[in-house]
């Protein structure tokens, strides 16, 4: 027990809205002559408040933040983003692996760049899952899927393949840029539902996001979806310090295409020169250990390269 009051008069844990804050206890330097010997609080750690730049958009349009509402919004989301440290890095990390394969994609259909960062909110750049049935990088619900010619079932889900759901993402995006006039409603819809922004701008008697009165999840969407774009596109001016080697990497694959079932994923693994976990991690799609396949479909998978997961 003696132990255990020392090393709690030594270290200070403080917890603040889920932020854990250390303060260190050294002893002092000197010896206060009235009030005997004191130890000074060093507080190893700082928080500071952040400066809203001038320049907020998305996709070219302007986060009007001259308006107080909007300002206390975006605010909130650059400061939980950026104090949010663990899952800053996280993203760091992982934009560097599955941005080059996003960002070609959303050129092909001409949607702006800023459109990767919608599914940095969306999944933290993983293969969410959400308790509404929505999976994937993009949380593509099973009927949107299949309405844009995935195949969703329990032996094959293709919303967990990367390009094909970043596919479908885009042509919601498009037709909800079509019908409701700029990117940035676009993306609220991508939450809401079209019929469901198209709605509110109706009632509210209004034709911009930032004048919407709308629920927690979709009015916090767009703030988040900015505050991680300017995160993410100046990591040093938000305190994030990190190396090239730090961040992940794509690991480079060649395809093999299958044109019947296959009975054990284990051994056709093994015949690739890897192991069932191995290729699960790359073809996620596969949500079983056997395809079906009586249609004699033709399916993509993926091998990586060899001599990347070589044990050393």
């Amino acid at each position: 027990m003696k132990i255990i009051k020392n090393l709690l008069a030594i270290v200070g844990l403080v917890c603040i809205s889920g932020l854990f804050i250390f303060a260190v206890q050294k002893p002092a330097d000197s010896v206060d002559n009235e009030g005997g010997a004191e130890q000074k609080m060093v507080n190893d750690y700082n928080v500071y408040a952040i400066k809203l730049p001038d320049n907020l958009n998305f996709a070219g349009e302007k986060v009007p933040v001259s308006i107080p509402d909007v300002y206390e919004r975006m605010d909130r989301e650059l400061l939980v983003n950026t104090y949010w440290q663990s899952n800053g890095l996280l993203m760091f990390k992982r934009a560097k692996k599955y941005f080059p394969i996003i960002e070609p994609i959303l050129k092909k259909h001409g949607i702006p760049d800023d459109f990767k960062y919608l599914a940095v909110i969306e999944s933290g750049l993983t293969n969410a899952v959400s308790p509404a049935g929505a999976r994937g990088f993009w949380q593509i619900m099973p009927a949107t899927g299949r309405e844009n010619g995935l195949e969703v079932n329990d032996n094959v889900d293709e919303r967990y393949n990367l390009e094909k759901a970043t596919e479908v993402a885009c042509k919601y995006l498009l037709q909800s840029k079509n019908s409701l006039g700029s990117w940035t409603l676009a993306a609220a819809a991508y939450n809401a539902g079209n019929a469901g922004i198209s709605r509110r701008l109706k009632e509210q008697d209004v034709d911009d996001y930032y004048d919407l009165l709308l629920g927690e999840e979709t009015g916090r969407y767009m703030f988040r979806i900015v505050a991680l774009k300017e995160i993410l596109k100046n990591p040093k001016m938000y305190g994030f310090n990190f190396e090239e080697e730090d961040l992940y990497t794509h690991i480079p694959t060649y395809k093999v295409t299958v044109d019947t079932d296959i009975k054990d994923f284990a051994a056709f693994s093994k015949e690739h020169g890897i192991n069932y976990k191995i290729l699960k991690i790359h073809n996620p799609w596969l949500r079983e250990p056997h395809l079906n396949n009586k249609s004699r479909k033709k399916y993509t998978i993926e091998i990586p390269e060899k001599g990347y997961y070589n044990k050393s």
